[in-house]
């Protein structure tokens, strides 16, 4: 019987590398999973181009029609739009 490999546990590598070692490994992981989101092109809501880029806290940009909106922190979708849209599409289609 061999073993084989066993996969690294506490190493975080990215952009949460300046870290080091302080504030332990899953909050490190939190730090990199969200930055990859917010730094990650995301699909523009009027020409539907993944072009949609962050400009700060809570604003975006589209690069490619210049279309600029509010959204989440770290992401131009929050759950609670997206739980709205729903129910609007619902209210919608109801009244058709």
């Amino acid at each position: 019987m061999s073993r084989g490999q066993q996969k690294a546990k506490g190493r975080v590598t990215g952009s949460a590398g300046r870290f080091g070692p302080r504030y332990g490994r899953f909050i490190r992981k939190r730090v990199v999973e969200t930055e990859r989101i917010s730094r990650a092109a995301h699909r523009c809501p009027r020409c539907d181009m993944v072009s949609v880029k962050r400009e700060g806290t809570g604003i975006w940009a589209c690069r490619k029609c210049g279309f600029k909106f509010a959204g989440g922190a770290y992401t131009p979708q929050t759950p609670a739009l997206r739980i709205a849209l729903r129910a609007i599409d619902r209210t919608m289609e109801g009244k058709e």
